[in-house]
């Protein structure tokens, strides 16, 4: 590669937004100290490992693809991942973070980790992939429901539905993302 290509305006508008982000990460992290927040040493930990896995596998993707929409299916869909993570371990999605419920989620993460990795990280499986990964978390989000596995009452049917409702949009978003990806490449 030639010296200009890897010190231009692109390369050098990479490094920005590579910074922003990891920036972002950083603030993420030390927002629970500056709220005072009653966390662990543990707490941090995990939000530092969870952070940093998803920030380096965005790293990943970028440099798997040039293409915008490869890039920003990859983030949203990492981001849907570390967020449900996240949301199960502080809060719980159904119910306290202690209910032992909140373990199927984990099944989510794993149908998008695994269709990803089946689809060979490429933009037209991945689009399936995370299709299939919203499906999943509909039919989670429906089981959990149906079983009273969440609070009970209306607050039970609002954290699930509402969640549920994120989440898949999260994922079909990334679905679109990368099927624009998978269009694009058939048309180049």
């Amino acid at each position: 590669m030639d010296q200009r290509a890897s010190n231009g305006p692109g390369a050098r508008r990479g490094r920005i937004w590579r910074m922003a982000a990891w920036g972002c990460a950083g603030g993420a992290l030390l927002a629970p100290l500056a709220l005072r927040a009653p966390w662990t040493l543990s707490d941090y930990v995990t939000l530092a490992v969870l952070l940093g896995g998803a920030g380096l596998v965005v790293e990943l993707a970028v440099r798997a693809s040039g293409d915008l929409a490869y890039r920003a299916g990859a983030a949203v869909a990492v981001a849907a991942a570390a967020l449900l993570f996240l949301v199960n371990g502080a809060v719980g999605f159904l119910g306290s973070e202690d209910n032992p419920a909140n373990l199927i989620f984990f099944g989510v993460i794993a149908v998008a980790v695994l269709g990803s990795a089946m689809a060979g990280f490429r933009a037209g499986g991945m689009a399936r992939a995370m299709f299939a990964t919203a499906a999943v978390q509909v039919l989670v989000g429906a089981a959990a429901l149906a079983a009273g596995l969440g609070s009970p009452g209306d607050d039970g049917l609002y954290e699930t539905v509402m969640g549920t409702s994120l989440f898949s949009a999260l994922w079909l978003a990334s679905a679109a993302l990368f099927r624009r990806s998978a269009g694009l490449r058939r048309a180049a």
